[in-house]
């Protein structure tokens, strides 16, 4: 057995209450902060900002999906305005991504607070927008240095975006188990993530204040992530960010109506990542499963109904070959023409 495992440096505070650690934490990494989060969790911010006291010198409450290289010129130009040393991120992946992007663009460090199930807090992956078009890239610079996991914070989130942001979760973890810089550490976390969030997300649906599923949904997540950070993505998340910069489309959503077509895909060239898939989800055909859970769980599986034109698949499918990730299947046009001609209805997953 060979492989290379490079644990990434970044420390996790985990726990009920552990919001309230921010304070003692922060002079960790600096000591002017720019408290970042979206318009919908203002409120958030400017608790978590009265926490920090003079630590706080400002807000950006302008956070969006996918990043827009707009908002990065708006928060980096109020970040030198106000001299800060370093960011607090509290909310989901567009904060989180926001901060990432500062730290790529001014060297800023910063702490993150997440209450969703993204997974995106321990990654090295950034990615901004500009034109329609969605740019990634890996840069250990914009991995925030601390992160504080606080399940009380997700009690509040709607059960629908749980679902929702647990399901893209299980997309980096599915991802993860025939990534092709792999190994066997990676594909532990990924498996006992599948698992955690599987297990979880039904018992969230039936009761969204259930404090024991909220935690383990969280610990899902930064394993998903944990898993992301180490290795590299494919098929899925290339058609995942194609279509959000494509068509401005909903994240987590478009996640959660793609996996199960791309896995179906991937599924004869990936033998072992279906079987360790399979035993994570309760057995059976990992593709079909996923579409089960989503659907069970009330997730919308048409990506027309998330906001696809219909003369969108052509080009999505042009996109997403153009400049593959590497996959474990060799990516053809008429394959994902296939693949998306399906999900674009919303129908189950079958192999191509």
């Amino acid at each position: 057995m060979q492989f290379v495992y490079d644990p990434l440096p970044y420390r996790v505070i985990f726990g009920p209450g552990s919001v309230r650690q921010v304070a003692d934490e922060l002079p960790k990494i600096g000591n002017r902060a720019l408290v970042l989060s979206t318009p919908e969790q203002i409120d958030s911010a400017r608790h978590l900002a009265n926490s920090l006291g003079e630590k706080a010198v400002g807000i950006f409450s302008q956070a969006v999906m996918h990043v827009p290289v707009a908002t990065v010129d708006a928060a980096a130009a109020k970040a030198k305005e106000l001299d800060v040393d370093c960011t607090v991120a509290i909310g989901g992946g567009s904060t989180i991504g926001l901060a990432k992007a500062l730290s790529l663009r001014l060297d800023l460090p910063s702490l993150v607070v997440p209450t969703t199930y993204a997974g995106s807090e321990v990654t090295p992956i950034w990615g901004m927008t500009e034109g329609g078009i969605k740019t990634t890239g890996r840069d250990k610079k914009v991995l925030p240095k601390i992160v504080v996991y606080d399940p009380d914070l997700t009690l509040s989130l709607p059960a629908e975006m749980s679902i929702a942001s647990g399901l893209n979760a299980i997309a980096h973890a599915m991802e993860g188990l025939y990534a092709f810089d792999g190994n066997p550490i990676v594909s532990l976390m990924a498996e006992e993530s599948i698992r955690a969030l599987a297990r979880s997300l039904p018992q969230i649906k039936a009761d969204p204040t259930d404090a024991k599923a909220r935690g383990d949904a969280l610990y899902g997540c930064w394993l998903a992530g944990s898993v992301l950070g180490a290795a590299s993505v494919a098929l899925h998340h290339k058609l995942c960010h194609t279509l959000g910069g494509a068509f401005d489309m909903p994240h987590a959503q478009t996640h959660t109506a793609v996996l199960p077509h791309a896995i179906a895909y991937n599924a004869p060239a990936a033998p072992e990542a279906m079987e360790r898939a399979s035993r994570a989800l309760g057995g059976g055909d990992p593709a079909l499963k996923l579409y089960e859970l989503a659907s069970g769980l009330g997730a919308e599986m048409s990506l027309a109904k998330l906001g696809m034109p219909a003369d969108g698949v052509a080009r999505a499918a042009a996109l997403a070959v153009a400049n593959p990730y590497p996959n474990p299947r060799p990516i053809t046009e008429e394959g994902i023409v296939q693949l998306l001609s399906r999900a674009v209805e919303g129908l189950p997953p079958v192999t191509i």
